[in-house]
């Protein structure tokens, strides 16, 4: 007969209801969702891009973003110092200043520390579907949002969006604000100069084969499934890999708020 489980300690039971707690917000996102009159919406930086002013490692120190052009070289992770290949350019303005961004709009911000000690070196701002490269796979930063280190900025202070995405001639993992983040890895004619590429490669020819395996929830019921692996962890740990990045960056979010000395 096996042990009787001791009982989870103080900051396990506050994981479990943390995690239970999220799952009823999915839940009842979900739901009002269904309910709410469909009407078209347009998806905005829904590629791997940066926004304006996020400082890009190169070989000859690091470069804001949108200083950089085709040709630059750029320290990989898997292909060792790589020219860029294209630098697709997103430009959204907000339609009533009086009113905040519409939510799709808003890029993830990764605040310094976020990831491990100095990880990225300064606050980080990309679009949620724009993957980190953490423990060997890449992970969106959409699907690591904790409230604490890793939220949505509300960008209240900007007018105009501008966001850059980088392409390599394969897919590669670059660094940005000296945190590990992966290259474009499909070409799309929304870009402001889209045409640019055209010119210079013709049509693109779809997806690359990506670098890393890419690790992300499948809509909502994936995440609830996750929460719930989470939730009953102290008794019964079944959690996959993305589950324990994610609930690693929550601790660590949560250990930055409570202790910002452990910042660097």
């Amino acid at each position: 007969m096996s042990e009787p489980q001791d009982p989870p300690t103080k900051p396990q039971s506050e994981s479990t209801r943390r995690n239970l707690a999220k799952i009823a917000v999915i839940t009842a996102t979900a739901f009002l969702t269904t309910l709410a009159k469909p009407r078209p919406t347009r998806a905005i930086g829904m590629n791997q891009c940066f926004l304006k002013g996020t400082m890009i490692r190169t070989a000859d120190g690091d470069r804001r973003v949108e200083e950089l052009a085709a040709g630059d070289f750029l320290p990989t992770a898997f292909g060792g110092r790589r020219p860029i290949q294209w630098i697709g350019r997103y430009s959204y303005k907000r339609g009533d200043p009086s009113k905040p961004w519409v939510k799709d709009a808003l890029p993830v911000r990764v605040t310094q520390s976020a990831l491990g000690p100095d990880i990225p070196h300064a606050d980080l701002y990309v679009t949620r579907a724009h993957a980190l490269f953490i423990d060997g796979v890449l992970v969106p930063a959409g699907n690591l949002i904790n409230e604490t280190t890793i939220t949505l900025h509300e960008a209240r202070e900007l007018e105009v969006l501008e966001f850059f995405h980088i392409k390599l001639e394969s897919h590669d993992v670059i660094y940005a604000e000296g945190a590990p983040c992966e290259t474009l890895l499909t070409v799309d004619d929304n870009a402001v100069n889209f045409a640019e590429y055209f010119r210079e490669y013709g049509s693109p020819k779809g997806d690359d084969a990506p670098c890393a395996a890419l690790l992300a929830f499948n809509g909502g019921r994936s995440e609830v499934r996750s929460r719930f692996r989470s939730a009953i962890s102290p008794w019964f740990d079944r959690r996959q890999k993305l589950d324990l990045i994610r609930d690693r960056l929550e601790e660590r979010g949560r250990a930055l708020v409570r202790r910002p000395e452990l910042v660097t």
